[in-house]
């Protein structure tokens, strides 16, 4: 049976396969080819199936050397598969419940073999898209894998016990699919859960499909394009520059 990682990468590489050229820059990481992102790919990979491999770990492991990715389209487009399998092997290996290092210790997310795949999954999408928009056709993320993201970003990527530096607040995402997220942040820090029922009124919120919000929390579409409501500033310091 295919993994979803597998059907993401062919996704990816299918937009790099139709590309003109390998050395045209990705509009969403301009300081990248297409080249350096397949290249990229298949470093995370590579880095991921040693981290999980390693087991519950205080730091990630000492580099191991990843290969650079050939330069000619038909072998470069191969070259990813075998770190994929690599990672895919190592998590078959541990069981979604071993723990490893991760660096978002101070998450809602845990430490562990089952939350690098989830997060390699999000990552994954996020550069298919960066791919296709790169070639002219970018596509919805996956419905499955966007509704997943609604919730996995907040508790990954914004959850924290580091103090919030301004005043307290909550921060909404609505999903048009009926999802939604609650983001609250005080000076004990940001956790992410489902809207308390009754729901009080959020400082600030965004609205829209499961695939636009998780777009925009990965700083590929604007946030304020997305209905947004409230403090719109709020909304802003939420969104992921990179990946």
């Amino acid at each position: 049976m295919s993994s979803p990682t597998s059907a993401a990468d062919r996704r990816t590489f299918a937009a790099v396969a139709s590309a003109p050229s390998l050395d045209v820059h990705v509009p969403t990481c301009p300081e990248w080819t297409l080249s350096d992102l397949v290249q990229h790919l298949g470093e995370r990979r590579h880095f991921w199936a040693a981290t999980v491999a390693a087991g519950p770990a205080d730091a990630p492991p000492a580099e191991t050397g990843a290969p650079v990715a050939p330069r000619d389209r038909e072998t470069m487009l191969a070259w990813p598969a075998e770190s994929t399998e690599q990672l895919l092997g190592a998590l078959r290996a541990s069981g979604p419940d071993r723990g490893c290092w991760t660096w978002w210790g101070a998450s809602q997310s845990p430490q562990a073999s089952g939350a690098v795949a989830r997060h390699q999954l999000q990552e994954i999408a996020m550069h298919t898209y960066d791919a296709q928009l790169t070639v002219g056709a970018p596509q919805p993320l996956p419905d499955e894998v966007a509704l997943d993201g609604v919730d996995e970003f907040p508790s990954t990527c914004c959850a924290t016990t580091s103090p919030w530096p301004h005043k307290p607040a909550a921060v909404d995402f609505h999903t048009t699919e009926g999802r939604s997220r609650r983001l609250s942040l005080s000076a004990d820090g940001a956790r992410a859960t489902g809207l308390p029922a009754p729901a009080t009124a959020a400082d600030a919120s965004a609205r829209g499909t499961a695939g636009e919000l998780v777009l925009g929390l990965y700083g590929r579409i604007r946030l304020d394009s997305l209905k947004p409501d409230g403090d719109r500033g709020l909304v802003d310091l939420l969104q992921e520059p990179e990946e």
